[in-house]
């Protein structure tokens, strides 16, 4: 850890001790915690002026109103993620907290009862509820099967609490307080160490939830429990958790450790953009409230505002449509219409500089927060300050300083390009080292799988993660990269795949005709670096910029390399023969081979191979530069999938047996367009009539790109000094090639 981040620690700790004390001790006016007694006399001075709000309120009030009319539910529990016992409490917990903000905005008492009636019934359950029965996990809960699902509960039911906390009476309070929420937030932390003392998506959930609690509480105790973790609890150094991630066991622990370790300065998160989304719920909600109750602990300044910069890096790792790239464990079509990402959109313009773009992604999401967030957004759409959001080719770093590889997105057009070469991601990581997928107008052309679960549905394993996401998602032939001897990158091993990352050689967006980001890899196989490096060229002659990509490899020892590509959609046609077995049969037997079948096989007939397809009314073809004894092959996703957990979407895969050093060079042009109404086929065929590598050295690596018309033109990347001010000259066919910087292209 650098000194500087040290003091910044140290300070910050200093400084949230000293404040604290005198504090707590007066008295709190209620609400306080997410809605303030001042917002609320705002929002209701604003009322049937702000559309977004008031239409916002009015689907909150329906939906509340039907759930009043049900009747209370509080089912004794029983079942995983997607059973009813488990979902009735989780649509409590949000029916509870939309009913007290309405009780607020409204002043309707039926609200502030029903939410009375339901706590009360809580608190008559909890008093002798035992752990849950189900116990697959490695911290089980009381309402749920996990204490994760508690700590929701409890960061929902907090806000809700804060709400009424004027209608109840004192004795109630007391009652609710000592029977409910204190046990309800001693389990999720004293009693489930293993669950809240670690760095991880899970225990800021539990951090949160006894922190929100503390706070309408007004419990120094839980408050400093949340901030600081718990003091003296050694945790079991062989425990998992319920992903087979193992528990952090260095002392970190608390809300502030779970802002300073897994965020980088950039604000990417090291779990990826899926857990970043469930994350940031807890993470700003308490946040809010911190920032609300104890203004003085300057919370959206901790570590340099990274809580406020990780909501941008969150909406750049998204697709043209909103939906989150599946970096790591990640659903696919999870997006920012999500209410977590409604709560980081509006705390971010709220507490942030008011960024106008963000108001236009408000506007899509078409509702607000019921809170003075809420209302400074529907406020500032109302007037007009709304912009587009402009999503640009950015690099975001990982690690909590910044120096653990990281994720670059290059946007050209329509086109957007994700290059990972990020750390491992914590429990949730998947070892695909300096992996890509390539998307247009936010279809996928080369996709990232993505997790292997069916979230909440029970009749999938009760909602959890499948095993083939150990057995497929995870491995490394799962994704766009390159893969040796049939073996995962860091064997697969999460304690080894932690020590080591990815460093980044090059990033260069700085000119909209070309753009480049560029890795290497040293640890994923030992005696083996790996170094891709692949750039979006607009160049004239072709409709669309196309991307580059040059996998360079250097062992120590004569290895076998595979490199796959995962395409979206229909093959239309081949510029080589292949076979197509009677009988299909796994590509192998572990790592993930497993799970892919072999569906056809041939060999390179020149020195091009390609691979046409359509998908969605678009043409794409993969040029590559090949040997003669490359191996090539049709794959499909489903093998040894016996209760069809796995999609069944294909791939082609590139084999080079009996190599030692090697250079993996492809293009993937996106071009024309196909409409099923007029049955018109509009430019289908590449634009490429041939793929060479003239060059390829230790120190330079020079490839030449003909298009049909004969235009030829030369990209050469230097391969060991990727300065901006480094000069270089190389003589290629007689040809000397003079340039300054990390590459040419002319």
């Amino acid at each position: 850890m650098h000194i500087k981040r040290i003091n910044r620690v140290l300070i910050s700790v200093t400084c949230l001790l000293i404040s604290l004390c005198p504090i707590l001790n007066q008295a709190q006016e209620h609400p306080n915690l997410i809605l303030t007694k001042a917002g609320v006399e705002k929002i209701r001075a604003e009322l049937g002026s702000i559309p977004i709000f008031d239409a916002t309120l009015e689907q909150v009030k329906e939906e509340v109103d039907a759930e009043i009319a049900l009747g209370i539910d509080t089912p004794i529990p029983k079942d995983y993620s997607g059973g009813y016992t488990h979902v009735r409490h989780k649509r409590n917990m949000v029916v509870m907290q939309k009913a007290g903000v309405l009780y607020q905005i409204l002043d309707d008492e039926k609200y502030a009862k029903y939410v009375k009636d339901m706590l009360m019934q809580y608190e008559g359950m909890y008093r002798t509820l035992p752990l849950h029965p189900k116990t697959r996990s490695y911290a089980r809960g009381k309402l749920f099967w996990q204490c994760l699902n508690d700590s929701n509960w409890l960061v929902y039911v907090s806000q809700a609490y804060d709400c009424i906390y004027n209608y109840l009476s004192k004795a109630e309070r007391k009652k609710l307080e000592k029977n409910l929420f204190r046990p309800f937030a001693d389990h999720i932390s004293v009693d489930s160490p293993q669950f809240y003392q670690r760095v991880h998506n899970h225990s800021t959930w539990g951090n949160a939830a006894v922190g929100m609690i503390g706070l309408v509480m007004n419990d120094k105790e839980l408050i400093d429990r949340a901030l600081y973790g718990i003091k003296g609890v050694n945790l079991d150094k062989t425990a998992k958790d319920d992903d087979g991630g193992f528990l952090n066991k260095d002392g970190k622990a608390g809300f502030l450790a779970n802002i300073e370790e897994p965020f980088s300065p950039d604000g990417y998160y090291n779990e990826g953009p899926y857990y970043q989304r469930y994350a940031m719920y807890p993470f700003l909600i308490f946040a809010e409230g911190l920032h609300n109750v104890k203004p003085e602990l300057k919370i959206f300044e901790y570590k340099d505002g990274v809580l406020l910069k990780s909501i941008n890096a969150l909406l750049n790792l998204s697709d043209a449509d909103g939906d989150f790239f599946p970096l790591n464990d990640g659903q696919k079509g999870m997006s920012y219409y999500n209410d977590a990402l409604v709560t980081a959109v509006d705390i971010s313009y709220y507490f942030g500089n008011q960024d106008p773009g963000l108001l236009s992604i408000a506007a899509k999401q078409n509702k607000v927060l019921l809170d003075d967030s809420g209302l400074a957004v529907a406020l500032g759409i109302k007037n007009g300050k709304a912009k587009p959001f402009d999503k640009k080719s950015i690099n975001l770093t990982d690690g909590p300083d910044g120096n653990q590889g990281g994720v670059g997105i290059l946007r050209s057009e329509d086109l957007e390009l994700v290059f990972k070469y990020s750390a491992q991601g914590s429990s949730h990581g998947h070892y695909d080292k300096l992996s890509f997928s390539f998307y247009e107008k936010g279809d996928e052309v080369l996709q990232d799988y993505g997790l292997a679960r069916f979230v909440n549905i029970e009749q999938k394993g009760g909602g959890n993660y499948l095993k083939e996401n150990k057995t497929w998602a995870k491995q490394t032939i799962a994704h766009n990269t390159l893969v040796q001897n049939g073996k995962s990158h860091y064997q697969g091993k999460f304690d080894i795949g932690s020590k080591y990352h990815p460093d980044l050689y090059l990033f260069d967006a700085s000119k909209p005709e070309i753009q480049l980001v560029s890795a290497k890899e040293t640890n994923a196989y030992p005696g083996t670096e790996m170094h891709r490096t692949m750039a979006i060229i607009k160049e004239e002659g072709f409709e669309k910029p196309f991307l580059l990509d040059i996998f360079k490899v250097k062992s120590d020892s004569v290895n076998q390399y595979d490199l796959p590509f995962y395409f979206m959609g229909q093959v239309l046609k081949t510029n080589f023969e292949y076979e197509v077995p009677q009988i299909l049969e796994p590509l192998g037997k572990d790592n993930g081979y497993q799970h892919l079948w072999s569906e056809g096989s041939g060999h390179p007939i020149g020195e091009n191979t390609k691979l046409s397809w359509l998908d969605k009314g678009s043409f794409y073809t993969l040029t590559s530069a090949t040997l003669k004894n490359d191996e090539l092959s049709f794959v499909r996703i489903g093998a040894n999938d016996p209760e069809f957990n796995l999609r069944r979407e294909a791939g082609f895969l590139i084999r080079r047996k009996e190599v030692q050093n090697s250079l993996f060079v492809s293009v993937v042009e996106a071009h024309g367009s196909y409409s099923p109404v007029s049955e018109s086929a509009v430019n289908s065929n590449s634009n490429i009539a041939a793929l060479k590598v003239v060059l390829d050295t230790v120190d330079y690596t020079a490839i030449s790109i003909t298009t049909i018309k004969g235009n030829t033109k030369l990209f050469i990347i230097a391969n060991t000094n990727a300065s901006k001010e480094a000069k270089h000259t190389l003589k290629i066919n007689e040809k000397n090639y003079t340039w300054v910087g990390s590459y040419y292209y002319n």
